[in-house]
């Protein structure tokens, strides 16, 4: 071997930056950690390229919990990494929208943010209007608003302020591209880089986002993580929208403030969203034959805009269920998984980085239960759903 360390993650994205953050801040940890990342330049992650937002709306407690965490980090980020942190944190809050059909859903998943401490309203269509007077509300039955706790924030900084805070508490970053993975029995062994190097590990975390799957399967395990392509668009309009939230519409765009421009999204039909592989061209349709007529449709001031530029990226999508999948695998116990947020890992990666280095030191993940988003559920074939998936 090259080298070895006691922790070796592959990833140094946002999961992997938060897994090394918390594990070299643990005082029980006193080993060596290395995070290998393919392009440090991260011009292809899904950390740079998201949409940069957290909710607590969601459908099950547990992803509710981990958001809050996250919101809980972004707003200690300067006591955490000094007075000079700026995330651009801006609670803006989330407005979901549902037409009758929706309602008993959005209503149900209301109860339970409530229950949970989110800091939701439920607005019926006429206090919807008197909210936000450049909604049209035809066809709304309800709008799940976010008062405070819900909002957007700057990604890169984010990302640059974790992995400088980890790198100071002692880990270490390496570029490479993992090409092979060693396995004898129930243990991993080390990683083959594409140059050659052989690096050895007590542990392997696998935090590659959409290229997990392929990962796992260097380690001969199955995991249904791939990439999904979704494309950003940034667009002016000159009327002013005042308070315009995180707006989610029933046909499933999605749109929200970026200082004086907008940005917004949507998903593709479910028939045609394939394994995105290294494709990161912006498919223009997804906004001219869908999201625009919509858009006009719901804001109709949006009628007359300028679409000033676009990006794609892509989402690790997990194909079971939508959630992530999270803690040692049940029998090679020194691989761990923080892989499948499906477009909500971003806002989760604190409580998610958390709780794998909990795992790691501890045996188990201490501040939160997530046994829910455990391997054993993707080995039995046995879906825990998110509902709200944006």
């Amino acid at each position: 071997m090259d080298d070895s360390f006691d922790v070796l993650i592959v990833g140094g994205a946002i999961m992997g930056a938060m897994t090394a953050y918390f594990l070299t801040r643990d005082p029980g940890f006193h080993g060596r950690v290395a995070v290998i990342e393919r392009d440090p330049s991260f011009a292809h992650s899904s950390t740079t390229l998201s949409a940069a937002s957290l909710r607590q709306q969601f459908s099950i407690p547990e992803n509710i919990r981990m958001s809050l965490f996250g919101l809980e980090f972004l707003r200690g980020a300067k006591e955490r990494f000094g007075p000079d942190a700026d995330l651009a944190w801006h609670e803006g809050g989330y407005l979901i929208l549902a037409s009758a059909a929706g309602l008993p859903v959005l209503e149900a998943n209301h109860r339970m943010q409530k229950a949970e401490g989110a800091d939701i309203d439920l607005l019926a269509p006429d206090a919807l209007a008197a909210t936000f007077p450049w909604l049209n509300v035809a066809g709304l039955a309800a709008g799940a608003y976010g008062r405070s706790g819900e909002g957007w924030f700057d990604a890169h900084a984010l990302l640059s302020c974790t992995r400088a805070a980890a790198k100071a508490q002692g880990a270490q970053f390496v570029t490479g591209d993992v090409t092979a993975i060693a396995r004898e029995g129930g243990r991993i062994t080390g990683v083959t880089l594409a140059d050659g190097r052989r690096v050895g590990c007590g542990v392997l975390v696998n935090a590659a986002g959409p290229r997990a799957g392929r990962v796992a399967a260097m380690a001969g395990l199955a995991l249904p993580v791939e990439g999904r392509k979704r494309c950003v668009f940034v667009l002016h309009c000159r009327t002013p929208l005042p308070r315009l939230p995180l707006l989610v519409d029933p046909t499933g765009f999605y749109i929200r403030p970026e200082g004086a421009y907008q940005i917004c999204g949507a998903p593709p039909p479910e028939d045609n969203d394939p394994d995105a592989g290294e494709d990161f061209e912006v498919d223009w349709s997804v906004f001219e034959e869908g999201i625009w007529p919509a858009l006009a449709h719901r804001i109709p001031a949006m009628e007359e805009l300028k679409v000033v530029r676009a990006w794609a990226g892509h989402y690790e999508m997990n194909l079971l269920d939508h959630n992530a999948v999270i803690g040692p695998h049940p029998e090679v116990g020194n691989l761990y998984f923080i892989n499948g947020f499906s477009g909500h890992g971003l806002q989760q990666a604190p409580a998610a980085g958390r709780a794998i280095a909990e795992w790691i030191v501890h045996g188990r993940s201490v501040s939160l239960d997530l046994d829910v988003f455990g391997y054993e559920r993707i080995a039995a074939g046995r879906p825990h759903a998110e509902l709200n998936i944006i």
